[in-house]
């Protein structure tokens, strides 16, 4: 009897035990969740209803637009060429930053001495603030005294001299130029943000077990096929997560758009114009908060409907 009744307590104790664990996981679970929806989900639902009204300082003076601000941006060019842009950008940043980063990581990894020392000489303009690295870009590219063009223009002394006028390339405008001024932004962003990808793609490639590439070279494996049957597979994951990280990042571009030409932001003939620097300008600048608020709707929708797809088509289960 006396045993049935320990073992009862034990019982007790056993599930009373297993009953706090619960309780406090669930706690700390529910401090993350709270605080992301206190800065993100509820600054979204406050951004949706604000773009229903249209803005003054006094609550009470707000008039009621309904969808207004939604209607206006169908028509609104300048939106259409922001959105234009940030899906140029995209398309541009996201493949040159995966491949790149793929590329670098692969050859790191077939290193072992020097191997830190270069991954952070490639993670060192990541973590610079972008304000600075876009500042420096902006110099570099100038037509009058910028690195770039003086480089080229000392090119083109070089082999005029020597006769051969077919290998000399003129000073370029760059960010004055309405065909390049996109692209030369596209650099900037492609260099700052290379190093996450390599770091990001380096630990993945770390994490594959050697024993399936000895396994596959003693099969008569090329090196090809390693790629492709072994390394590509088993990167999956790392694969999505760079994408969807690089894609949401280029449809929030904004620091390097703002600092590069900073007399000139979005560029010439809105060339360099993205959605939240349009956004930036419609709230600050002309002070229409609501219609702001609105392409922040969009701009919100247009990650999210992005991402559900990336997601949909690029995760595949791996059996190792």
């Amino acid at each position: 009897m006396q045993q049935s009744l320990d073992k009862s307590k034990a019982g007790a104790s056993r599930i009373s035990l297993a009953t706090r664990e619960a309780i406090w996981a669930y706690i700390f679970l529910a401090i993350p969740l709270i605080f992301f929806l206190f800065l993100r989900i509820w600054p979204a639902i406050q951004s949706f209803y604000l773009s229903l009204f249209s803005w003054h300082v006094d609550p009470a003076k707000r008039e009621f637009q309904g969808l207004g601000y939604y209607l206006e941006m169908l028509r609104e060019p300048r939106l259409h060429r922001a959105l234009l842009n940030t899906l140029l950008y995209t398309v541009i940043i996201v493949p040159a930053q995966l491949a790149l980063g793929l590329g670098i990581a692969m050859l790191l990894n077939t290193i072992t001495r020097l191997r830190s020392l270069f991954r952070a000489i490639y993670f060192a303009p990541y973590v610079t603030p972008a304000a600075a690295v876009a500042w420096v870009w902006g110099w570099m590219y100038s037509v009058n005294f910028g690195i770039i063009n003086t480089f080229l223009i000392d090119w083109s002394i070089f082999w005029e001299d020597r006769g051969i006028t077919w290998l000399t390339i003129d000073p370029q405008p760059f960010l004055t130029s309405p065909k390049q001024a996109l692209f030369a932004v596209a650099v900037v962003v492609i260099w700052q943000n290379l190093g996450f990808q390599v770091i990001i793609f380096l630990a993945g490639l770390q994490g594959i077990p050697r024993m399936y590439y000895e396994a596959a070279r003693i099969d008569g494996a090329s090196s090809w096929a390693l790629f492709r049957n072994i390394t590509l597979p088993l990167l999956n994951p790392v694969f999505v997560f760079s994408l969807v990280i690089s894609t949401i990042a280029s449809l929030q571009l904004f620091d390097q758009v703002v600092n590069i030409n900073f007399t000139d932001q979005g560029g010439p003939l809105n060339s360099t114009l993205t959605i939240a620097l349009y956004m930036y300008q419609e709230a600050f600048s002309r002070f229409r908060l609501g219609y702001a608020a609105a392409v922040t709707v969009l701009l919100f929708s247009l990650i999210l409907i992005v991402t559900l797809i990336q997601l949909k088509l690029t995760s595949r289960r791996v059996d190792y």
